[in-house]
């Protein structure tokens, strides 16, 4: 062996089945890939995960196949799993996909509830690299209460990848982290797990141009949709059996040529979703309209499918969920798609008449209704107002704010402030976005893993549900009398 080997550790991370930036990245990665063994030195190719996002109709329609492809096609080596695999998949689904996968699924912290770890599911792997051992960890964030009811639990990162840390530091030469955790975690990770020589991070999509140092540590991210391919190279120094140095950089992939396989991977994926996603879940005889800013028929629809769907007093969803309007004729899972793209599942809590008129007179307002929100699974531009399904509102819109709301009646009776009322809403607002108070709620349980457009299409087509979207919940009162 050579006294001093370079290694390139070539990377991508959260590309959310951005499928074409994808094609770019193939070029990219293949013609780096040929100049990097013209000088005879190793590589890795590794994907730090989010590459699915079942907002793209090819990946939805094809229940993330097209990704696999094209990730067999780019020639990944290993790649770990972010949340948007393990949330927005099944186990049966993740299973079909990876088993025969030709690439190391590496998560250190996770395993499955019931029964043995997948074969497939490995919690590092051992790779020879031009006569250097490259061990590879992988771990992914945790969020309580969600992963459960996929079937998989994912434990402490810091404890888990410290244990594996400990078990391989002397089977290997260097050891690298594939980290969906996030930059703030990624630097924990670095300053609290001693011996882990690379991060290579993801899931707050934070772009680096060059590598930072902690400690013995260095952490690399590549930004998000594909639009930068992370390039880390070390020098491994043999005789001294240490990382002498590393260098890297963030490569754009705007301008690259698109790989003709890739784009040939993607069109046959996209004739699969095609195929599936053209069923017919309904026929509508008159266009059903969405209003982000006032109720409306389509927003009603959603709100009384949500309600049916988790048997609750009243449903709570805002009305930027949904993306277009509905036209006459037949409704297709594809249309369903389109207007909901959003993995976002539903959920049941418990909200006292307090916090519910809180929410209420929050969603009048327009700085909620204007609100941009991102992530949390939300593939919308903004909030919007709420759409309700099992109560009557009265209100007053020329009143100050959070006193606009004159009265609330559910099931023909009066809100009670101290009652605690069961409530039909969607994960999102658990964390924190949109309705902070929707964090104060109790008894959180969460319906997996249909989404809104899984609700929406059993919903639509049931008797009398489009009818009795055009009853009106919110009554604007013209005078408004002092409170």
């Amino acid at each position: 062996m050579q006294e001093v080997v370079r290694l390139h550790l070539i990377h991508t991370n959260d590309i959310h089945s951005r499928l074409e930036a994808a094609a770019g990245i193939h070029t990219l990665t293949s013609r780096l890939i040929k100049e990097i063994e013209g000088r005879d030195e190793g590589f890795l190719l590794l994907d730090i995960g989010d590459h699915m996002d079942r907002e793209r109709m090819e990946t939805e329609g094809t229940d993330g196949r097209v990704n696999v492809s094209v990730m067999a096609e780019t020639g990944y080596h290993a790649v770990t799993l972010g949340n948007n695999e393990l949330l927005t998949f099944s186990r049966a689904s993740l299973d079909r996909l990876y088993e025969t996968a030709p690439f190391f699924v590496i998560a250190t912290n996770v395993t499955p509830i019931e029964g043995d770890r997948p074969a497939w599911l490995r919690p590092w792997a051992i790779l020879q690299c031009r006569g250097v051992r490259v061990g590879l960890l992988g771990a992914t964030i945790p969020y309580p209460m969600v992963y459960e009811m996929m079937g998989w639990q994912v434990h402490d990162p810091f404890l888990r990848v410290r244990e594996a840390v400990q078990q391989l530091r002397n089977q290997v030469d260097v050891l690298v982290l594939l980290s969906h955790l996030g930059l703030p975690n990624d630097r924990q990770m670095a300053e609290e797990v001693p011996h882990l020589d690379i991060i290579l991070g993801g899931h707050t999509h934070h772009l680096m141009e060059k590598p930072e140092r902690i400690g013995q540590t260095w952490i690399m991210g590549a930004g998000k949709f594909g639009q930068y391919v992370g390039h880390l190279t070390l020098s491994w120094d043999a005789r001294y059996k240490r990382v002498a140095d590393v260098e890297g950089t963030s490569l754009p992939t705007e301008g690259v040529p698109l790989s003709k396989e890739v784009l040939r991977r993607i069109a046959e994926g996209r004739e699969e979703a095609e195929q599936f996603l053209a069923d017919t879940v309904t026929t509508l005889n008159q266009p059903l309209s969405i209003d982000w800013h006032s109720e409306s028929p389509l927003g009603n629809l959603l709100a009384d499918a949500l309600r049916d769907w988790v048997g609750t007093d009243i449903a709570l969803v805002n009305a930027g969920q949904v993306l277009d309007n509905l036209p006459a004729g037949p409704v297709t899972r594809r249309l369903l798609h389109r207007i909901l793209p959003h993995p976002i599942n539903p959920c049941r809590l418990l909200l006292t008449g307090k916090q519910l008129r809180r929410i209420l007179e929050e969603s009048l307002l327009e700085e909620f209704q204007t609100k941009v929100l991102r992530g949390f699974g939300f593939r919308g531009e903004q909030l919007g107002i709420l759409n309700v399904s099992g109560m009557d509102i009265e209100y007053c819109a020329e009143a100050p704010p959070y006193q606009k709301i004159r009265t609330v009646r559910i099931g023909g009776r009066e809100l009670e402030a101290d009652r605690d009322y069961s409530v039909a809403t969607i994960d999102m607002f658990t964390f924190g976005v949109g309705y902070p108070t929707f964090q104060e709620a109790k008894e959180v349980r969460y319906l997996l893993p249909e989404f809104l457009r899984d609700v929406l299409a059993h919903w639509i087509r049931q008797p009398g549900a489009v009818n009795a979207c055009k009853s009106q919940r919110w009554h604007q009162v013209q005078v408004c009398p002092a409170r």
